[in-house]
């Protein structure tokens, strides 16, 4: 492998890991790929549709579906053109500035997401604790206001990454791991001291773990106020508006977290293993959420069967 001009940004390149060991096989592994990325395009534009289209969806809690819709579309759409390129057309190459504008994408979005599913689990708490003031608490505006600031907030926290990137030297090793950069993984590359990058891609995780916390702490409310209702009925009926979301939870921390764990804890795993994780982190979750709010919220179920069977009522 040739030395890399670590000084030289605009001629370093980066190569892209597939499946190791199935080389051969990337022309028949893209299929289960592009089906889920198709699917999760298609699901998530779908979400988005019905909600801008149907003013009966003209809800907070529906805004807030839509934010969530649009992380993961971003999710899958920074994946998608080197992980295609490289399973479709075995385009292993990356320019180091396309890789560091990718992995700020990945990193954005994935932070996004975390945020988003924490006002969500708030939105469901107003919307328990306090249902006759939930459209006075929750109003447009203000759910426009605390999008605005989520994103304002998750980029200036995720900014600084790709510029703690390129301030690294990479002197002989180009090999990336995965078929998309990510911070922690190119970061490992460089020959040069990359402490901060280490101290700081640690402070931009936890953000997602606070999230998480947020999250808790706000069931843990729920709960306390769903054993307050006086009937069983009514506590079923008030615990099953939030199915949808909590399956969100665990559909997007269950393989972050696991994924986290073998990092960490079971490194001399195949590296297959790692690499079927994080894939199965930044898939899932854009296929699996637009299923879940499908079927188990009645207004959107009821919207697209509309769509589909105009004639049944």
């Amino acid at each position: 492998m040739s030395p890399l001009n670590g000084t030289n940004i605009k001629v370093l390149r980066f190569l892209l890991t597939g499946i190791p060991g199935l080389e051969k096989s990337h022309i028949w592994i893209a299929i289960p790929f592009s089906s889920v990325y198709l699917l999760s395009l298609l699901g998530n534009f779908t979400i988005l549709f019905f909600i801008k289209t149907e003013p009966s969806l003209h809800e907070p809690m529906y805004y807030f579906l839509s934010m969530l819709s649009i992380s993961d579309l971003g999710l899958s759409l920074s994946s998608l053109p080197t992980t295609l390129g490289l399973f479709l057309f075995s385009v292993h190459e990356i320019h180091a500035a396309a890789c560091f504008a990718q992995e700020f994408f990945i990193h954005l979005f994935t932070v996004t997401e975390a945020s988003v599913l924490s006002v969500m689990a708030f939105d469901r708490y107003v919307a328990i604790h306090n249902p006759l003031r939930y459209s006075t608490i929750l109003t447009s505006s203000r759910v426009i206001k605390t999008g605005v600031l989520l994103t304002s907030k998750n980029v200036l926290l995720i900014l600084p990454l790709p510029f703690l990137l390129q301030r690294l030297i990479y002197c002989h090793q180009n090999l990336l791991s995965h078929s998309y950069c990510l911070h922690q993984d190119v970061m490992k590359l460089a020959c040069s001291d990359n402490r901060v990058n280490v101290v700081y891609g640690l402070f931009a995780a936890l953000s997602t773990i606070l999230d998480l916390l947020f999250i808790t702490f706000s069931y843990i409310m729920i709960l306390k106020t769903v054993l307050s209702i006086a009937t069983p009925r009514e506590q079923f009926k008030a615990l099953n508006t939030c199915i949808s979301h909590i399956c969100a939870v665990l559909i997007f921390y269950a393989p972050m977290l696991s994924a986290a764990m073998l990092h960490r804890f079971a490194r001399d795993l195949s590296p297959l293993i790692h690499i079927l994780m994080a894939d199965v982190f930044l898939l899932v979750p854009p296929l699996m959420n637009p299923i879940v709010y499908c079927v188990k919220t009645r207004q959107i179920r009821e919207k697209v069967v509309q769509k589909l069977c105009p004639k049944r009522k």
